[in-house]
């Protein structure tokens, strides 16, 4: 079965959103705090998390900086606060994605499936990139020592989707439809911050990327 964990210090919205969950056969670990729910993740490892920004004690960043180390699960945040700055903050915290509310509860449930669904797929041949080798079959980045780079499961979907594309630009609208997989309303902020994410993880030099590159005023692409 599925497992869902939510940390949100509202008990209305925790409560709401822990009957919907279970009412589609999920089962759901549910926390006040970022403590605690650190802690259940650490007891009972789920497949995906939804953190509130707002929580008493351990923010909702630094919640997802802690399940980010532990795991490379989907985790979508559900804030109030939807200033640009939290929202490239929250994904940089290692969100995959970002939810305002008042929200619509048949879209956080449609963003989750999308995301439990859409996991790397293991079709493609595997290639290089500089010293890198991308193993799709395996979902795995290793460098020339061997070493893995932990990727997101988002992170790789989008390497892959890039790759598949044989150097052609791709805008940030179709990197939205294809690798998040619903529609995002054209926040390409999705797309901007998990694109600089993956710089840090695959560039020898993130601020003068060679692989990804951005073509001004259409998109991205990667140069194999």
């Amino acid at each position: 079965m599925t497992r869902i964990l939510i940390v949100e210090d509202d008990d209305h919205i925790r409560s709401a959103l822990t009957l919907m969950f279970q009412g589609e056969a999920f089962a759901v670990d549910e926390a006040p705090t970022g403590e605690l729910g650190v802690a259940l993740f650490d007891r009972m490892t789920a497949d995906l998390a939804i953190v509130d920004l707002m929580l008493p004690g351990m923010s909702g960043f630094d919640t997802c900086r802690a399940l980010r180390e532990r795991s490379e699960l989907p985790i979508v945040i559900v804030s109030a606060r939807d200033d640009t700055a939290d929202v490239v903050l929250g994904l940089e915290s290692g969100a995959d994605d970002y939810v305002t509310k008042p929200f619509v509860p048949e879209e956080l449930l449609a963003r989750v499936r999308a995301h439990l669904r859409r996991r790397p797929d293991g079709q493609a041949n595997a290639f290089t990139l500089g010293d890198l080798r991308v193993e799709p079959d395996r979902g795995t980045v290793t460098d020339r020592s061997g070493r893995e780079l932990h990727l997101t499961s988002t992170e790789f979907r989008l390497l892959l989707d890039l790759a598949a594309q044989n150097g052609r630009v791709v805008s940030r609208e179709d990197l939205l439809e294809r690798v998040w997989g619903y529609d995002y309303f054209g926040d390409s902020r999705l797309v901007d911050v998990h694109i600089r994410r993956l710089r840090t993880k695959i560039e020898p030099d993130p601020a003068n990327p060679q692989y990804l590159v951005t073509v001004r005023g259409s998109g991205y692409k990667l140069v194999l």
